[in-house]
């Protein structure tokens, strides 16, 4: 099971995966540790992460960046509005009135949804994960920012679907920051909470986390944010200035060019970072637009100038997260300032001001939220035992349902009795389950809503859902439970609907049975004891306080219910009881913008086709490029170390035909299909593969000839010793053995007076594979011969053995070389044998070194 952490950026993204010592930060391709968040379509294939950002400068208008400011938000949202025109690609608004991103890919324009962008750039960093961890990447947790809509959620879990990805959470950025701050500490209070402040200011937005520690756990006391409050915002001030600059000094306007827009805007992010470092810094772009070769030079003091607008911005979160967590300053502890725009000296002074102590920086800024992110999933999953760290996250927003009045007020004129109660309060925990009751004869609708929507530029209405069709047995308005989930996610669903029906059954009175029958009915009452009159859907908020798990649906009082029950069952009275019958109703959903399973699935199925057109692409290309090399390598080998081993004709037929395919390669040859590519290989693989082969002969011939000159020799010595070890050998085979010998010296030496009377550029006639043959072939025939052991010796029969030996014993004795053989002498015999020769007994020896202590005491 995969641990992984993913941390989607603005500008980069980060994966972290857990392994058995910690987290790890993984590298990409180029090795970074960043990967940029870029989607780059080109005419037959897409460049993603690392390669998207390498081909952005010449193809400015198909490559797609700042995706996370796009996914999940409306067309007319202001915020996008005014990013649009920072973009260098097109953007239009789609049938659903979400964005819809334009690029050229395949010759063709094509049309993609935020969702699809961000699977990609989730695609490609699910596959930098899978090529460090060498397995294959499915559960993960991914950073999302907390000011992420019901919507932006979707969509992330959406793309996460697209690349093949299975969240098991969407973990707010800060949280991710905190879990990573909180679970290697180990000094950690007890009792008394030690309140940490996190100021991430990243790319594109900036968010205050307020979190409470204690040992093994942390809980976030508040949120805050400002959206459009980033590094990128700081570079835009640089850009407007020095655009303007140019516009005056050097009579060209960046506007109008796209290109020139994208090299002034990098230029000044790099210059933006030397001013975090240094009072003053040079800005120079060589033949930025029209031939022209551009200087400008900025100090800190006139960056901070022209950045007051932003700046001012930064205090409002940091007073809203004290506000909402209820804190004055002197009671937060420590300020951890992460991100990568929170490097300017500026934002850094601000937070010193206002919280009146030096902001810290003991976590990575880039990497903290990758890195939580992987221990949340750790958290999560079985694979690996983390220490006990709670993490107790709240919700950033408050959540209504609403609903209209039922018919029979309809009939009295009360169509506009528009209801509706918070469900989930700001703050609430997340997960979190609430049980709401509605008196109904029919099907209705739910609208879940943002209650506040001054912090979000989204629409209120999240869903609707619609409950039923169900039919009341008493053809009377029926009760139900509805049931609403604030998943781990952060998002907002009807999860269940029940129908609860009372109908009286007869129940035999007993001591055990009553009890039941009459619990049922005094829970049941107790749940009704909200008035329904004048409300048409019973918002039964006693039912829903504090309860965060599956048992909310029914919350009676048991205890008030004893005393009756008792009293019935005293009495003895055989009365009709009560008994409530739960049925599930169906419920259909409806998220405003979100995509229906039947689109998701065919941008599987898009991804699926790009991603398998991407790599036929690679494969196409690692072609071409092995013709390329080949071309190259043989051409410097002739004129080298293969000069000897080709005829001069030869040889220049062979360049020609290298020339010839180089010239093809860069002409008609620059565009084909992989086929051609191989068939070309192999095409100039028939001329230079002899060639290659005299060479490669030329060189192994020696060490192999060797080789086989030193096993005849061997195994000639072995024959002709006197050594008393070889004995026992017969002398006809130990002739057979010298035959063999004499044999195989005798086709060396023919064969080798015949390849050395050859040139080297002719087909040898000694082949090195011929020689190994032959070492292996004569090998095979004298080893048994010359490592054959010395026979057991026969042993003389002992007298005080007993006439009958035991049944196992006897079984065996026979198997050794002599039937006759006494215990004694198998005791002895193998054993001296094998240790004067030096070799291992045969095997037809071994069963009667086996029968040994069998045989031992039948002698005693």
């Amino acid at each position: 099971m995969s641990v992984v952490g993913f941390d989607f950026g603005n500008e980069s993204c980060i994966v972290a995966v857990a392994r058995q010592r910690g987290i790890d930060v993984v590298l990409n391709d180029e090795s970074k540790r960043e990967t940029p968040a870029i989607v780059c379509f080109g005419d037959k294939q897409r460049f993603i992460g690392t390669a998207g950002a390498a081909s952005t400068m010449m193809n400015p208008k198909n490559s797609i960046s700042q995706i996370k400011r796009i996914i999940g938000r409306q067309f007319s949202d202001p915020e996008l509005q005014k990013d649009l025109k920072s973009f260098p690609f097109a953007v239009t608004e789609g049938p659903d009135g979400c964005p819809l991103i334009h690029a050229r890919y395949l010759g063709e324009t094509k049309a993609f949804t935020p969702t699809q962008l961000l699977g990609m750039v989730l695609s490609n960093l699910k596959g930098i994960a899978e090529k460090n961890l060498n397995a294959a990447v499915v559960d993960c947790c991914i950073g999302i920012p907390v000011y992420f809509t019901d919507l932006q959620r979707r969509a992330v879990l959406d793309a996460a679907t697209i690349a093949g990805l299975h969240p098991l959470r969407l973990i707010h950025e800060t949280t991710a920051t905190a879990l990573a701050y909180g679970i290697y500490k180990t000094d950690l209070p007890e009792s008394d909470q030690l309140n940490v402040a996190f100021v991430d200011v990243g790319h594109a937005s900036m968010q205050v986390c307020i979190a409470g520690f204690k040992k093994g756990q942390l809980k976030i006391l508040s949120h805050s944010f400002d959206r459009s409050l980033g590094g990128r915002d700081f570079d835009e001030a640089l850009f407007q200035h020095f655009a303007a600059k140019f516009k005056e000094e050097y009579k060209i306007d960046v506007f109008q060019n796209a290109r020139a827009c994208l090299r002034l805007r990098a230029a000044c992010e790099k210059l933006k970072k030397m001013l975090s470092a240094n009072p003053e810094a040079p800005l120079n772009i060589e033949c930025l637009m029209d031939e022209k070769d551009v200087r400008g030079f900025i100090k800190r003091e006139e960056f901070e100038q022209i950045s007051i607008p932003i700046l001012e911005r930064v205090k409002k979160p940091l007073e809203k997260a004290l506000a909402d967590a209820g804190l004055t300053v002197e009671n937060i502890h420590t300020v951890e300032v992460v991100g990568s725009g929170s490097r300017v000296p500026a934002i850094v002074k601000i937070l010193t001001d206002f919280f009146k102590k030096e902001p810290r920086r003991t976590m990575n800024a880039s990497e903290c939220v990758a890195r939580g992110a992987a221990l949340e999933c750790a958290i999560l999953s079985p694979t690996f035992k983390v220490r006990e760290f709670q993490v107790n996250e709240s919700f950033p927003f408050s959540i209504a349902l609403s609903w209209k009045g039922s018919a029979p007020d309809a009939q009295n004129g009360g169509t506009e009795n528009q209801q509706s109660t918070i469900v989930f309060p700001k703050g609430n925990p997340i997960p979190s389950i609430k049980a709401l009751t509605f008196y109904r004869s029919g099907t209705f609708s739910v609208d879940v809503q943002y209650a506040d929507t001054s912090e979000l530029q989204a629409p209120a209405k999240i869903s609707t859902y619609t409950i039923g069709p169900f039919q009341s047995t008493k053809g009377e308005r029926s009760k139900l439970k509805v049931k609403v989930r604030l998943n781990v996610h952060g998002i907002v669903s009807v999860e269940s609907a029940t129908l609860l029906e009372e109908e009286e059954v007869e129940v035999p009175v007993s001591k055990e049975a009553p009890k039941e029958a009459n619990k049922m009915e005094t829970d049941e009452a107790s749940s009704d004891a909200v008035p329904s009159a004048s409300t048409e859907a019973d918002v039964n908020m006693q039912d829903a306080k504090g309860t965060t798990d599956t048992s909310g649906a029914e919350n009676g009082v048991p205890e008030s219910g004893d005393n009756p029950v008792q009293m019935e069952t005293d009495n003895k009275v055989d009365a009709p009881k009560k008994k409530v019958k739960k049925t599930n109703i169906p419920v259909a959903e409806l998220v405003y913008g979100g995509l229906n399973p039947a689109d998701l699935e065919k941008a599987v199925e898009k991804e699926f086709e790009m991603a398998l057109q991407d790599r036929v692409m690679e494969e196409t290309k690692d072609r071409k490029n092995a013709v390329e090399a080949y071309v190259y390598d043989m051409r410097n080998k002739l004129n080298d170390k293969y000069e000897e081993f080709v005829t001069p004709s030869e040889k220049e037929e062979f360049i020609a035909k290298l020339q010839e395919v180089e010239d093809w390669l860069y002409e008609d040859g620059e565009d084909e299909t992989k086929g051609v590519y191989i068939a070309k290989l192999e095409e100039l693989k028939k001329q230079g593969g002899p060639i290659e082969e005299r060479y490669k002969e030329h060189t192994e011939r020696g060490t192999v000839i060797d080789q086989l000159a030193y096993c005849i020799n061997s195994y000639r010595e072995a024959a002709v010793s006197a050594d008393a070890k070889f004995d026992h050998i017969d002398l006809s085979e130990k002739q057979k053995v010298l035959n063999e010998c004499v044999e195989a010296e005798a086709w060396l030496r023919e064969k080798k007076q015949q390849q050395d009377s050859l040139p080297k550029y002719a087909s040898p006639v000694l082949l090195s594979a011929d020689v190994r043959k032959k070492a292996e072939a004569l090998d095979r025939f004298c080893r048994p011969i010359m490592t054959k052991p010395k026979p057991a010796p026969a042993k003389p029969a002992a007298p005080e053995a007993p006439p009958t030996p035991p049944p196992q014993g006897s079984e065996q004795q026979p198997q050794g070389d002599d039937a006759n053989a006494s215990s004694n002498n198998a005791n002895n015999g193998p054993e001296n044998t094998a240790a004067e020769s030096g070799e291992a007994p045969p095997a037809s020896t071994e069963p009667m070194d086996t029968d040994k202590p069998e045989a031992t005491p039948t002698s005693a």
